[in-house]
């Protein structure tokens, strides 16, 4: 069941009539920012992301760009990012069960693996934004970064340049909720749709790669 979801996700992607086609790799990635525009993407809140050099560089918020072609579970998503200072503010979010229509449903209802690593260690870089514990801060501000979450059924694991820093299956304990815009507690499902947060005019992450890879059995 697992593997036929990563395989019908990889299908879906590469023969839907009308839109461009990305297509694995010889490495079993499927690239989902073509590097030229948004195509497949959809943004909702305020700022946006634009298309500079090549690169994904957000602006305003908070909003949310989301992949509006297809739920992703039972596979790799790896972003490839670049924070311009340590306290540079983003996300990746995953697991958002629904098509967003406002950005504060994909936080209370999904997770957002925090880019930020400013904060303390439940609010940094790689971490399920205030509910774990990062396991190492291997961020580096000013450079690119490769971050790789693998959703594996309600198995989460975030490593940031080759590093573990999250390490989380639904079910184990997090701390309460503590402010307002933190996410609400509870369980998430095994898949859902992915975005990348544009936080504010001041926190400047560029993003080069957003691909997946459904996972080896």
């Amino acid at each position: 069941m697992k593997a036929c979801t990563c395989f019908a996700l990889l299908l879906v992607l590469a023969v839907a009539p009308g839109r461009s086609r990305p297509a694995a790799d010889s490495e079993g990635w499927v690239q989902l920012f073509n590097g030229k525009d948004l195509d497949g993407w959809e943004h909702v809140g305020p700022g946006g992301f634009k298309v500079v050099d090549g690169l994904l560089k957000p602006y305003g918020g908070m909003g949310l760009l989301w992949y509006t072609r297809q739920k992703v579970g039972n596979a790799i998503v790896r972003v490839v990012f670049k924070p311009v200072e340590n306290s540079s503010n983003s996300g990746v979010f995953i697991r958002i069960p629904e098509k967003p229509t406002e950005p504060w449903m994909p936080v209370n209802r999904g997770y957002e693996v925090q880019i930020d690593n400013s904060d303390d260690d439940y609010h940094c870089t790689g971490v399920l934004y205030s509910l774990t514990k990062a396991l190492a801060r291997p961020e580096k501000a000013g450079e690119w970064n490769t971050m790789d979450i693998t959703l594996d059924g309600p198995h989460t694991i975030v490593t940031v340049n080759g590093v573990k820093v999250t390490d989380y299956t639904e079910g184990q304990p997090v701390p309460p909720k503590q402010k307002g815009y933190e996410p609400d507690r509870g369980p998430r499902p095994n898949e859902g749709y992915i975005g990348l947060q544009n936080h504010s005019d001041k926190d400047v992450v560029y993003f080069k790669e957003v691909a997946i890879r459904p996972l080896q059995r």
